[in-house]
């Protein structure tokens, strides 16, 4: 199958990126399979989609965050395209920010450019284009949306931790490490630290030693 044959109809891409080397690479890999436009900033990037009304929206700025945040604004002018993130180097949190702006893709800059076409098909078809290795973290932010619970404690205010935060706080009490939270709840261990420093951040603490004490003076909290 060929690049042109892999994508039925022929989508219009904007290629959004500082680099020209960037710019060029994708435009090359899509050759005969796409009729791409390109934007070397945010600004002209956010012109290029109201004015082209692109299928897809490949955007790969730096820093990172400046890429999430034409993505959100592409996507909140032009809600019919479909808007990738491309970074240089995958990073969880920045997955997740990307997928809260509206992105249905996330991207290494370094991705096979023959996979790009397919890439492009899938995105037509209304599929999400996110590495293997991501997926696990993106159904633990679903259920980590569900379920949340309220920590009460002695004179403050009651806390509202995710499901998921709940239980990592549940086996830290138990005495487990990271790594052993992270093999009993099939997450990463860096996933497991990210949920204890953001219930550091909502207790007010500093470290893990400082949490559990904080939890056993109050009787361990009650959740609720």
């Amino acid at each position: 199958m060929t690049a042109l044959e892999a994508v039925e109809p022929r989508a219009r891409v904007l290629i959004a990126a500082d680099h020209l080397a960037t710019r060029t690479g994708v435009r090359l890999a899509l050759a005969g399979a796409a009729d791409c436009s390109e934007a070397g900033d945010t600004d002209s990037a956010v012109a290029a989609a109201l004015r082209e009304q692109p299928d897809v929206c490949v955007v790969d700025f730096d820093p990172p965050g400046r890429a999430i945040r034409a993505a959100a604004e592409i996507i909140s002018k032009v809600p019919r395209a479909s808007v990738v993130v491309m970074t240089r180097r995958i990073d969880e949190e920045e997955f997740i920010a990307a997928v809260r702006a509206g992105a249905i893709g996330y991207l290494p800059e370094g991705v096979d450019p023959a996979r790009l076409p397919y890439v492009i098909r899938s995105l037509m078809r209304g599929e999400a284009a996110v590495p293997r290795a991501l997926v696990p973290r993106l159904i633990d932010e679903l259920r980590g949306r569900e379920g949340r619970r309220h920590l009460d404690l002695f004179e403050r205010k009651p806390v509202e931790l995710t499901g998921r935060e709940w239980e990592v706080v549940d086996l830290l009490r138990k005495g487990m490490s990271t790594r052993s939270i992270a093999d009993l709840l099939g997450i990463s261990a860096v996933t497991v630290r990210r949920h204890v420093s953001a219930v550091h951040g909502k207790l007010g603490v500093n470290s893990r030693p400082e949490l559990l004490r904080l939890l056993a003076t109050n009787g361990n909290g009650v959740a609720r």
